[in-house]
C-alpha cells in the first residue's frame, strides 16, 4: 500500500503539475520514488514516459528515480520511452530517450520479458531520427528561458513563504496559486506546441532542426513569453506585499502577547503559571536570528539614533536578569531552564547586534 507522500507524487506526477511536485520533493527528501502501482506495476518514471513528460521525467532522475525498473511486462522506463520515439518521432527521442540513455547507458540493453530491449525498438527508428544533437546545439533557447523563469518564481514563492507562518490572513488574494498557474501556463505552452506540429504533420511537411519558425509560430513564441513575464513581475510585487502583512502581522502579535503577558499577573498556563508556549517569542518555532527579524521589523537601520533606541527596548525587555525579576516566579518547574536558556540566548543575539552598530 502506498504512502501518503508517495500517493501525492503519483497525483503530480498524472496531473503532470511539473511546479508542486518540484516544490513537494524539495520539502520531502527522503521520499522513495521507486514504488509501483496498479496492475501494469508501473512506477512514476514508467508513467511519465508513457505521458511524454520530459520536464517531470528529468525531475525524477535528478531525485533518485530509478531507470532500471520494471513493470509487470518487464519494461524499464526507457522502453516505454522507446515506444513513444517510435510513435511521435525525433521529439519524444529527445526529450524523454536522451536523458533516460545519459543518466542509465546499460538500459539500453535491458530486455523484458520478450527479450525486446530498447537498442532493439530504436532500430526500426530512421536514421536522422535518431542522431543525438551536440551539446552546444541541444539547448533550445525558448525550452531554456521557460525553465529558467519558472524555477525561479518556484524558488521565490515556495521558499519565501515557507520561512512564515500561515497564522494571517491576507487581503490580497490570488485566484489561484502559484503551483496551478505555472502548471496551467505551462499546459497551454505544450497544447499550442502540439497542435503546431499536428498541423504541420498534415499538410506533410513537418518542421526539421535549422528550419526557420513561421511567422505564426514566432509571434505565438513572442506572445508566450510576453506574457509569462507579465504575470513573472505581477507575481512578484503580490509576493512583496504579501510578505510584508506577513511581517507586519507577527510584529503586532508579538507586540500584543508581550503587553498580555509581561503586564499581567495571570497567564493562559495551569494556575496562573507560565510555560514555554505561554511567553511570547516573536518567531515560536523560528531561529533567534528569526526573533530578532520579528522584533526589528520596520525599524529604519539607516537612521541610526532611532534604530539604537528599538533596540535598547528589546534589550531591556528580554535581559535575563529583569526578566527573571518580571516572570521567574511565574514559570512552570519543567519548562524553566528551557525558557531562560532561550531568553539567555536572545538577549546574547541582541547585544551582539547593538555591538555590531557601533
Amino acid at each position: 500500500m502506498l504512502k501518503g507522500k508517495q500517493r501525492r507524487v503519483l497525483r503530480y506526477v498524472e496531473e503532470g503539475s511539473l511546479m508542486k511536485l518540484k516544490s513537494f520533493l524539495r520539502k520531502h527528501k527522503d521520499v522513495e520514488l521507486n514504488f509501483t502501482q496498479g496492475k501494469k506495476h508501473r512506477s512514476p518514471l514508467h508513467i511519465v514516459c508513457s505521458h511524454g513528460d520530459d520536464a517531470i521525467l528529468r525531475l525524477l532522475l535528478k531525485h533518485g528515480a530509478d531507470p532500471l525498473q520494471t513493470d509487470r511486462n518487464g519494461d524499464t522506463p526507457l522502453h516505454l520511452a522507446a515506444n513513444r520515439a517510435l510513435k511521435h518521432g525525433k521529439s519524444a527521442y529527445d526529450d524523454l530517450v536522451v536523458p533516460l540513455r545519459k543518466n542509465c547507458p546499460e538500459a539500453m540493453d535491458i530486455p523484458n520479458k520478450t527479450g525486446v530491449t530498447p537498442h532493439d525498438l530504436l532500430q526500426w527508428m530512421k536514421p536522422e531520427q535518431v542522431k543525438v544533437k551536440k551539446e552546444s546545439s541541444n539547448v533550445d533557447p525558448e525550452q531554456q528561458w521557460r525553465e529558467k523563469l519558472l524555477g525561479e518564481c518556484q524558488d521565490e514563492f515556495f521558499e519565501t513563504f515557507g520561512q512564515y507562518d500561515a497564522a494571517f490572513l491576507w487581503n490580497d488574494k490570488d485566484d489561484e496559486d502559484f503551483g496551478n498557474w505555472a502548471d496551467r501556463i505551462r499546459q497551454e505552452y505544450f497544447t499550442k506546441q502540439r497542435a503546431r506540429e499536428q498541423r504541420a504533420a498534415s499538410f506533410g511537411h513537418k518542421r526539421s532542426k535549422g528550419r526557420k519558425e513561421t511567422e505564426e509560430d514566432e509571434k505565438s513564441r513572442k506572445e508566450l513569453q510576453a506574457r509569462l513575464e507579465r504575470e513573472h513581475e505581477e507575481y512578484l510585487q503580490r509576493a512583496a506585499r504579501k510578505e510584508e502583512e506577513t511581517r507586519q502581522g507577527r510584529k503586532k502579535r508579538y507586540e500584543e502577547r508581550c503587553a498580555a503577558t509581561f503586564q499581567s499577573s495571570t497567564s493562559k498556563g495551569p494556575e496562573g503559571l507560565l510555560g514555554y508556549d505561554d511567553i511570547p517569542w516573536p518567531a515560536p518555532r523560528g531561529s533567534l536570528e528569526d526573533m530578532v527579524g520579528v522584533m526589528l521589523h520596520g525599524a529604519d537601520r539607516s537612521d541610526l539614533s532611532t534604530f539604537r533606541k528599538v533596540l535598547r527596548r528589546q534589550q531591556a525587555l528580554w535581559h535575563p536578569d529583569k526578566f527573571a525579576q518580571r516572570c521567574g516566579s511565574r514559570l512552570t518547574d519543567s519548562d524553566r531552564q528551557r525558557i531562560l536558556n532561550t531568553v539567555t540566548g536572545l538577549s546574547q543575539e541582541l547585544n551582539r547586534l547593538a555591538q555590531n552598530l557601533r
